[in-house]
């Protein structure tokens, strides 16, 4: 004679709750996503990638040739050449949009493992929005370079920095949602209710910088 053991609450639930916190994840538990995280992973990896592959071209012929023109020099300040030339485009020793030609395929890829139904361990999800963190970081202090020290601004370079905000913040979402990041309950449900927020206000900011930075210039275009 066999005996079954029938599944607690806790095995079911992977967010089960004790003394009104969260536990999070079980070491072994795996989670999926939604159709929408995974597009959207898609999609900014995509237009991540994109972005860094024509300024990795346009950098390469800047270097063949220092009178050479990329497509998105429209202006003094929407100029790609005086963003590439200076030494914040290559912080490491090597282009930057080098990182992004590594890094945004590999979150692309992963939009498209879980558009399949692949599902990750917790590792994996805090690695990866650790690693979009980091992006997103460096991404802003690239932004602060090009307002601030550079004077000019790439467009490409816009891009990508849209991309990775998105592709953090809802990373950052749905390991909320689904206790791959311990917080408060209140925290949870507000993240879940307001999502559209923070990433709203920071495009909104970025905007209001660029606006202000060159006011005067916007002026005549007007």
């Amino acid at each position: 004679m066999t005996s079954s053991t029938k599944p607690t609450a806790h095995h079911l639930n992977p967010l089960a709750r004790h003394g009104g916190r969260r536990t999070g994840l079980a070491p072994q538990t795996t989670v999926g996503a939604s159709r929408s995280l995974a597009w959207l992973l898609i999609v900014t990896g995509a237009l991540g990638s994109l972005a860094s592959f024509v300024i990795t071209i346009d950098k390469f012929r800047l270097l063949q040739d220092p009178a050479f023109a990329p497509s998105c020099n429209l202006s003094p300040v929407l100029s790609c050449a005086n963003v590439m030339g200076s030494d914040q485009a290559g912080v490491f020793g090597f282009p930057n949009p080098l990182l992004g030609l590594l890094t945004y395929p590999v979150v692309a890829a992963v939009g498209l493992a879980l558009l399949a139904g692949a599902r990750f361990r917790r590792w994996f999800w805090l690695g990866l929005n650790a690693g979009t963190l980091l992006g997103a970081g460096f991404c802003m202090w690239l932004m602060t370079q090009a307002l601030y020290e550079i004077g000019a601004l790439c467009l490409w370079c816009c891009l990508a920095w849209a991309a990775t905000i998105a592709m953090f913040w809802y990373l950052t979402v749905h390991n909320l949602r689904h206790g791959v990041i311990r917080a408060p309950r209140v925290l949870v449900a507000g993240v879940r209710e307001f999502h559209w927020a923070v990433p709203t206000a920071w495009y909104l900011s970025i905007v209001m910088l660029i606006a202000t930075r060159w006011w005067d210039y916007w002026r005549t275009l007007l």
